[in-house]
């Protein structure tokens, strides 16, 4: 959630709060003040739910970093040199086998990763007479499945927070919506008291609660200027 748009939100609390501790007709559940708590809830659950998605990509690109570091250099790497001892008897195997450049791409290293295991799983039986470890399929296996995982985990957090700032910007268009409607009813019942209608005011700054020095006084002669 951008700055703009938290302090956006924080103010409709401020709102909230306000007509809670000042029920009076006409801004009741009935009018305003009920669908106000209703889009703010909306939004704090979208909120939360762009943060988990936030949360999860960046998990997620974090352990495939991880699992990249394991799968590339040490399991490929030793898979190739596997592949250039085979083909001393099979020149087809070293090209069969030949380890993903660096700069892979994460789908062609996946893509890499499972033509190479496929192949070995093949050729296994004459891989391990040459040496191979036997266990090696099993780790390469593992850590294509979980590389795999990740980026699925990477692409279900990102539609998550993606898709919930979507919303959250038109949740905010309501809430502004609302906000505009519930200033002029406020205006209609307490415009003649400026102690409230300078809370009224606080409560309603986009930047936050007007500083203390710049309050009404009770006979009103400091009228506070709309935010």
């Amino acid at each position: 959630m951008n700055a703009r748009l938290r302090r956006r939100l924080e103010m409709a609390a401020r709102v909230r709060d306000f007509l809670r501790a000042h029920q009076m007709d006409g801004v009741g559940q009935g009018l305003g003040l009920g669908k106000l708590e209703e889009l703010l809830e909306r939004a704090e659950n979208l909120a939360t739910q762009q943060r988990t998605g936030v949360a999860v990509e960046r998990s997620a690109v974090k352990q495939r970093q991880e699992i990249r570091r394991t799968l590339q250099p040490k399991i490929l790497g030793y898979l190739s040199v596997v592949g250039a001892v085979a083909a001393t008897q099979n020149a087809e195997l070293a090209e069969q086998f030949r380890m993903p450049p660096p700069n892979a791409t994460r789908q062609a290293l996946l893509t890499m990763s499972r033509a190479i295991l496929q192949k070995a799983t093949v050729q296994k039986q004459q891989l391990v007479g040459l040496g191979m470890s036997e266990h090696v399929l099993d780790e390469l296996a593992t850590a294509v499945g979980e590389y795999e995982q990740t980026l699925e985990a990477t692409s279900a957090g990102r539609r998550e927070h993606v898709g919930a700032r979507a919303d959250l910007k038109a949740i905010a268009a309501e809430i502004s919506k609302q906000l505009r409607l519930l200033d002029k009813v406020v205006r209609y019942r307490f415009g003649d008291n400026p102690e409230l209608m300078g809370a009224w005011e606080s409560a309603r700054n986009v930047v936050g609660p007007v500083p203390v020095k710049n309050a009404p006084v009770a006979d009103g002669s400091q009228t506070p200027k709309a935010a």
